[in-house]
């Protein structure tokens, strides 16, 4: 009897362990090679500057050649296609330089690289130093929003207005519905399962449960999305992606901006709450707020238009035209 009871046993976790296997190599989604993404989504806009830590930054320069100029940046696992909608919108009137972080889109950076929103801060301070931009507005979307503030903080000289939209940095306030991805990074064997695999199904339900309307998130946007991750070390960078001794936000650090500032922030947001949206805007001496009702955490992918006619606004009145 005993022996019938593990021989049933044994045929179980043998079936357990084929069924995970198969569904392994059924998600597994290997590097595609730089040279195959950057014919695919690099522009005549597209450079690249070699910067401190072996990194090769992408970004693309486009708009108004000799007008203000404004830099965006993306959040975690996004690109600077996220910024498509203000280009077309603000290109007229702004030079717009928008990012690729480190782990993200078509920057490289070498084996080991260990990301993190103060390091990312600093390289934006050496892109500037690098390409030698002038004096720019910068706005930032979740983690590049926490980048962005960082940036007016630690390197105020750079900075002439910023701008926050549905921003990290207020513990309390981030990650509160995270999706499963998020979940998986809590866990060493998730990161590795995560490194490993075509993360397009997670990517999916994580974006269309971010946006207020589902549908705005094409399949599109998120193949383009799944592709761009699966760049060689991208996966293993965001995996290891560190917070950074000055990522949290403080009123004693935020009252030092000097800059005029824009906070914008989608009422509905499931992975930062609203509420951080008001603590940014009491923390920062005389910030802008607007709240956009039945929005997520995409606004400038949501709402593209209306977003980048409130960014207009606001440099406007700052005298940045």
């Amino acid at each position: 009897m005993l022996k019938t009871l593990l021989l049933i046993v044994g045929g179980l976790l043998g079936v357990v362990v084929l069924a995970g296997l198969v569904g392994w190599l059924l998600l597994r989604g290997p590097d595609i090679p730089y040279e195959r993404l950057e014919a695919k989504y690099a522009t005549k806009a597209s450079h690249y500057a070699d910067l401190p830590g072996g990194v090769r930054l992408h970004y693309k320069d486009e708009g108004k050649a000799d007008g203000p100029l404004l830099l965006l940046v993306h959040g975690f696992g996004d690109s600077h296609f996220s910024w498509e909608g203000w280009v077309a919108r603000l290109g007229g009137r702004y030079r717009i330089i928008t990012v690729d972080l480190p782990g993200h889109g078509l920057t490289r950076a070498p084996a080991g690289y260990v990301a993190s929103a103060d390091g990312f801060a600093d390289l934006i301070d050496a892109l500037a130093a690098k390409e030698n931009l002038p004096k720019f507005a910068i706005a930032g979307n979740s983690m590049g929003g926490g980048v962005a503030w960082q940036v007016a903080v630690r390197h105020p000289e750079r900075v002439d207005a910023l701008i926050l939209a549905d921003a990290a940095g207020w513990p309390a306030t981030t990650l509160k519905k995270p999706p499963l991805a998020f979940k998986l990074l809590k866990y060493s064997w998730g990161r590795a399962f995560l490194r490993s695999i075509d993360n397009k199904p997670l990517i999916r339900s994580g974006l269309r449960g971010e946006v207020g309307e589902p549908a705005v998130i094409t399949d599109a946007f998120i193949d383009r999305w799944a592709e761009l991750q699966r760049a060689p070390g991208h996966r293993a960078i965001l995996m290891s992606i560190q917070p950074g001794k000055h990522s949290q936000a403080t009123k004693e650090a935020l009252s030092t901006i000097k800059a005029p500032t824009l906070v914008l922030w989608g009422e509905i947001d499931p992975l930062i709450e609203v509420a951080g949206a008001h603590k940014f805007a009491e923390a920062i001496p005389g910030a802008k707020l607007i709240i956009y009702p039945k929005i997520g955490h995409l606004p400038q992918v949501e709402i593209p238009e209306r977003t980048a006619d409130d960014v207009a606004a606001f440099l406007a009145a700052a005298g940045i035209q």
